[in-house]
């Protein structure tokens, strides 16, 4: 089964909105395998944005994502990865569609509610960079059947 890293990012954390981010995943049929939350380090922040490390605006980016902790999640489901980026929304706020997570709650380019892994190869690597094999856990949810064929669940 697909797996994905989720940030709800210190904006979403201090405007009490971190529930509702959850729920809406959890509303989708989404199931979350591991959940904490964090402060993150300057050297965490560098490895998570390395593509952006030696712009200007980098070390705003690295102050606004310190302001408060982050809630880090690895969400599993069919086309997880795909799905989150929709329930997301685009990154700019003021251009993501109402009835996404960014839509509903962003007006910025900066504040921007949530990460969401736009790959799964890059999702493989984001889950090692904030999980260990020990914080993530199987189990089997009760409506796994409704949601995923036989072939899906390994039947």
């Amino acid at each position: 089964m697909e797996r994905t890293l989720v940030i709800i990012k210190p904006d979403a954390t201090n405007r009490g909105l971190a529930g509702e981010i959850i729920h809406r995943f959890e509303r989708k049929g989404f199931k979350i395998v591991a959940m904490k939350m964090k402060h993150l380090s300057d050297k965490v922040l560098e490895e998570h944005y390395a593509h952006l490390k030696d712009k200007p605006f980098f070390p705003g980016i690295k102050k606004f994502m310190q302001r408060a902790p982050s809630i880090l999640m690895v969400l599993e489901g069919r086309r997880v990865v795909d799905v989150a980026r929709k329930l997301a929304g685009v990154t700019e706020g003021t251009e993501a569609m109402p009835g996404t997570i960014r839509g509903d709650f962003s007006l910025s380019l900066q504040a921007t509610i949530i990460h969401a892994s736009d790959s799964k190869e890059t999702a493989e690597k984001e889950i090692r960079r904030f999980f260990s094999k020990e914080e993530i856990y199987d189990y089997e949810k009760i409506d796994s059947d409704l949601i995923y064929s036989e072939s899906e669940r390994g039947e």
